[in-house]
């Protein structure tokens, strides 16, 4: 079950974007949004203000991806973090026929296909693009202890 609503920013100053319209889509991302908000290492911060343009590879159109956070580090660093569970970051397991599987394929494919332009934007300006998932710090214990325990996004050999 998703849990959503709007997240109420607390130190407005380093939040780049509109502060009132903050939507969290998850509780994970409530968590990430709060400790963004309230750790002194975090300079700016924004949810769903960068947009990147991506082709998706099953109907061959551009969409628009809205990244889930950019995070900027007092040392300089910044990062573009997508929030998602673990099993679809994974290609999907079972019976290839059926319609849980046809729907898992298509959002993984689609998924790669966000994540590869989101790569390769942040790149392109000096950044780092991360997937946090329920998996790795910080979203397993809901609060990061540092950047150095961000996990790079990998891309899938073709």
């Amino acid at each position: 079950m998703a849990y959503s609503g709007k997240y109420r920013v607390k130190n407005t100053k380093k939040y780049q974007g509109d502060h009132t319209q903050v939507v969290y889509r998850s509780l994970w991302e409530k968590h990430a949004f709060k400790w963004c908000d309230n750790n002194s290492d975090v300079v700016e911060w924004s949810s769903e203000e960068v947009v990147i343009p991506y082709l998706y590879e099953v109907d061959k159109r551009y969409h628009r991806y809205f990244m889930d956070l950019k995070i900027k580090f007092r040392d300089g660093k910044t990062y573009l973090v997508e929030i998602k569970p673990d099993k679809e970051t994974r290609p999907p397991e079972g019976q290839r026929r059926t319609k849980k599987y046809i729907t898992e394929a298509f959002t993984y494919v689609k998924n790669q296909n966000k994540w590869e332009a989101a790569h390769e934007y942040a790149q392109d300006r000096g950044w780092s693009f991360v997937i946090w998932t329920e998996k790795i710090e910080p979203l397993k214990s809901m609060i990061p202890k540092s950047t150095k325990k961000l996990k790079p996004f990998s891309r899938k050999k073709k």
